[in-house]
């Protein structure tokens, strides 16, 4: 598997781990087509969390993508990022509280609730040190024309890079939101509901780890 290939597995991956993760708002979904009585109102619901998350993913990598054309400080970017990844699960495994905003938005808002948690768990930042790797700037030199043309693919790989997220994020979550709804029910969750802020501040980590890892040999 070629390195450009790992890590848009790994993009898919951590995708499929914030849809499984009912932080991320699944849990939500499933609660609006019960409270509302009808199948469709699910689908919406996950649109709704979809749209929000992929506006966090693209909030968090478009000034990355603008800091790559930096060409002749990308390993120090790349080593700052993944220093930022590491400091936020850091802070995370410290203050292991909710952030209370999220607790004040409305469930008629769920695209803006899915934004704004997506922006206080550090979703978007484990995404980071994959983007950085994917986008290519060694061979380029640092003139003018180079470094727009750089821009505008790493504009774009920041675009696709959270929209591959975003799919696979609303799949997984998805498929866990209609198991729910239609054999489960609302309760199992309350029942089977387990704290994954440990495992996501270790998670975040661990990316930051393995960035930087990645930053230091290229």
């Amino acid at each position: 598997m070629s390195g450009d290939a790992g890590l848009w597995w790994a993009v898919v991956a951590v995708g499929v781990y914030h849809g499984l993760n009912p932080g991320m708002g699944w849990p939500l979904a499933v609660s609006s087509a019960l409270m509302e009585r009808r199948a469709t109102a699910l689908p919406q619901a996950l649109a709704a969390l979809a749209t929000g998350h992929f506006l966090s993913m693209t909030a968090i990598l478009l000034p990355f993508s603008l800091m790559v054309a930096l060409v002749d400080w990308q390993r120090e970017i790349r080593i700052l990022a993944a220093l930022i990844v590491i400091a936020m699960g850091a802070y995370l495994l410290v203050n292991r509280r909710h952030p209370r905003i999220l607790s004040r938005v409305p469930p008629s808002k769920l695209a803006l609730w899915s934004f704004l948690a997506a922006l206080a768990h550090g979703a978007g930042l484990m995404l980071v040190p994959m983007y950085l790797g994917l986008c290519a700037a060694d061979g380029l030199d640092a003139g003018h024309a180079a470094a727009t043309a750089l821009m505008a693919a790493n504009l774009g790989t920041a675009l696709a890079v959270a929209a591959v997220h975003t799919l696979a994020m609303v799949l997984a979550g998805g498929a866990l939101a209609l198991l729910v709804y239609l054999w489960l029910g609302v309760r199992v969750v309350s029942k089977t509901w387990f704290n994954l802020d440990l495992v996501w501040a270790v998670s975040l980590v661990a990316v930051g780890g393995i960035g930087l890892a990645g930053a230091w040999r290229s």
